[in-house]
């Protein structure tokens, strides 16, 4: 090397660390294992100055949680928090750290329930109906369940060997689910309970007088969805298949494509998109359609007449109706899964605990801040 290019190159150094006030420069590598990703600064290698602070923000997948920073974690303000500040004063490797979970919430018409990660179950709000004992929150004694689903008045869950179990209303045969086995994923409808198979095949019980049951011919499927009158599937492809009644809009999603998650309210069919933004068709007489400006989402749920967003870094979106407030989620933080019910929305908080706003005439959100679903 030349003497005029060392002298260039001593130039740039010198330079450089007069920009940040002669500071030396250090090494920040950061990963994330599976579950999540690294929000800021990003994952990969960095260079960062001594003295100098770094937000961190790990976001979730759906399904995870942020458990905790490791590695060269001297500096950083809280290892427990997703997000946080590190001071760099070294050269340092992190890591953040993310489990799955088997809990989760789910809100009917005016009830909600929630599965603890230990396979039970619990249930609050409405059980009648006019008078009605329905008994849809009949599930304190079940056990080995992996999943739930609600609907207007009835529960489903299913097992951890592939069969399904339901309580509540059966006037149209919703709870008939008793045969089913290898089942993989439920979903109830308004009066009707839709269960994906192994094999991507799809059955369903309960009314069908507008064709939402009929989905024996479905194939390769990954999700399903159930509102009101209708059934969508998800295909492995990411294109969407729906039945049932249209009077709305709500099955016109045979051009959408690259979906990851379909979601349905009584009357609107919303699909989350690979690249985190949203899709919804259907009834949008209270804006709960209005969905096209939503980015960086990683889950989605559509309840009456409002639709819910869950973004990577635990905060959550809605739009649609708020008489009774179920929109007001501006202000939660550290959420996990969000769902949306009748005119209540809930979300299970990355320790275990749950949040509600909206209707509560039946208790369906006071009474679930008591749970606890993660052990």
């Amino acid at each position: 090397m030349t003497r005029i290019s060392c002298f260039l190159v001593a130039i740039c150094l010198i330079a450089g660390l007069a920009s940040y006030g002669g500071r030396q420069p250090y090494t920040l590598a950061i990963t994330g294992t599976g579950g999540g990703s690294i929000i800021n600064p990003g994952e990969g290698i960095f260079t960062r100055y001594e003295g100098q602070t770094v937000a961190l923000v790990a976001g979730i997948k759906l399904g995870y949680r942020f458990v905790n920073w490791t590695g060269d974690v001297g500096t950083i303000a809280n290892v427990n928090d997703a997000k946080t500040t590190i001071v760099v004063n070294g050269d340092y490797s992190i890591t953040a750290n993310f489990e799955k979970i088997n809990a989760m919430v789910v809100a009917g018409y005016a009830n909600t329930v929630g599965l603890r990660s230990d396979g039970s179950v619990v249930a609050k709000g409405a059980d009648t109906n006019e008078h009605v004992h329905y008994g849809n929150n009949n599930v304190v004694d079940w056990t080995g369940i992996i999943q739930v689903a609600a609907g207007n008045d009835h529960t489903v869950g299913l097992k951890s060997d592939g069969t399904v179990t339901a309580v509540g209303s059966d006037r149209v045969g919703q709870c008939d689910v008793a045969g089913w086995a290898n089942v993989i994923q439920v979903t109830a409808g308004s009066l009707h309970t839709v269960g994906l198979k192994a094999d991507g095949t799809v059955v369903a019980a309960g009314v069908n007088a507008g064709g939402d049951c009929d989905v024996d011919n479905w194939t390769n499927i990954i999700q399903v969805a159930a509102g009101g009158t209708h059934t969508v599937g998800l295909k492995a492809d990411g294109t969407v298949v729906a039945a049932g009644i249209n009077d709305y809009g709500q099955c016109d999603v045979g051009d959408w494509t690259d979906i990851v998650q379909v979601a349905t309210g009584p009357y609107h069919t919303v699909g989350l998109k690979s690249d985190g933004t949203v899709v919804a068709t259907g009834e949008n007489d209270y804006g709960q359609c209005n969905v096209r400006g939503w980015t960086n989402i990683v889950q989605v749920s559509a309840g009456g007449r409002h639709t819910v967003g869950l973004e990577p870094d635990g905060t959550v979106v809605a739009v649609g109706t708020n008489w009774a407030g179920q929109c007001d989620v501006g202000d939660w933080s550290n959420i996990i899964q969000v769902a949306a019910g009748g005119y209540h929305t809930v979300g299970l908080r990355s320790d275990g605990s749950v949040v509600a706003v909206g209707w509560n005439d039946f208790m369906q959100c006071a009474m679930v801040s008591r749970w606890m679903l993660i052990r």
